[in-house]
């Protein structure tokens, strides 16, 4: 072979091989998952550590938002419906100054969540018509998108209210709550045709274990608190007893701790990747690791993928 033979084919095999380098690498490269919330506290809480989590399964994530503080699935609507009939209505724009439309008009979205307000989640009247309404307007700017339901949770055992069941009908205590709530998330579901991520039924696993439930600390004087002091509240995953600015004694049963929102977090990790919670090495640090360890395995019992 001569010299300029050689060169030929020896540039040809580089470039062959560049080639297949190069291919190979846009082939393992995993896609990026763009996830847009439709929700409120509740969903800001279930996903707090969803992008720690796809980070450390490699899974590249955007999150885009459409959340106010309460928001119920009517008035989500509602305030669609502003921006439909006049865009240029402020109130139609509460998502920091935009509208649904125009955040879901921002490039493409692969999966799109909706949830109920809690204190209505329990009520599937209130569910009617907007959750349809919502679903229909997400489809006609995305109709490539998975809509999902996330299922929210329960208030804790030891909350003074719960959510409505029917009109000025409220549950009686915090298993009701997560009894009418799934079924209404369900019913729905169903009437949509689209699946749930299961985070209410990941809490109720845990409240109703009998080594890593919460249970209330009969010892704490309640009546009469004194600073800094707190009850004991291991295992809870709600922000529960907390000591505010001026020194009152302040109480959340409603939204979840750090151990709560962990939780929420790797029930949509497992259910939007697919990929068993139990490798998962990343905990928050005010998690115990035994815990967490234990929210993993009820994470991987609770969504079947």
């Amino acid at each position: 072979m001569n010299r300029q033979n050689f060169l030929r084919t020896l540039f040809s095999f580089l470039f062959l091989l560049t080639f297949t380098f190069i291919n190979a690498q846009n082939f393992n490269k995993p896609d990026t998952l763009r996830l847009f919330l439709i929700g409120n506290s509740f969903s800001q809480n279930a996903a707090r550590y969803l992008p720690q989590l796809a980070e450390e399964g490699n899974h590249p994530l955007i999150i885009g938002r459409a959340e106010i503080g309460g928001c119920s699935l009517q008035k989500h609507w509602e305030l669609t419906e502003i921006a439909e009939k006049n865009p240029d209505d402020s109130k139609g724009k509460p998502y920091k100054g935009k509208s649904l439309r125009m955040l879901l008009s921002e490039g493409k979205w692969d999966v799109v969540t909706l949830q109920q307000n809690s204190m209505n989640s329990a009520d599937v009247s209130t569910y009617i018509p907007f959750a349809q309404k919502l679903y229909d307007f997400i489809k006609a700017l995305q109709p490539d998108a998975q809509v999902v339901f996330h299922q929210t949770w329960a208030y804790r055992s030891d909350s003074k209210d719960f959510s409505q069941i029917a009109e000025n009908q409220f549950a009686k205590n915090s298993k009701e709550m997560w009894q009418k709530s799934k079924a209404a998330y369900q019913t729905v579901a169903s009437d949509l045709g689209i699946k749930i991520m299961p985070v209410g039924d990941a809490f109720q696993k845990v409240a109703e274990s009998k080594k890593w439930a919460y249970r209330k600390d009969a010892g704490f004087d309640f009546e009469n608190p004194v600073y800094p002091q707190l009850p004991d509240q291991k295992n809870s995953l709600h922000q529960g007893y907390y000591w505010d600015k001026s020194k009152k004694l302040g109480f959340d049963s409603h939204h979840a701790n750090e151990a709560g929102c962990f939780l929420g977090s790797l029930v949509w990790y497992r259910f939007l990747f697919g990929e068993p919670a139990k490798h998962l090495k990343f905990v928050p640090k005010e998690v115990p690791e035994n815990f967490a360890k234990y929210l993993k395995k009820v994470t991987d019992r609770i969504v079947k993928n």
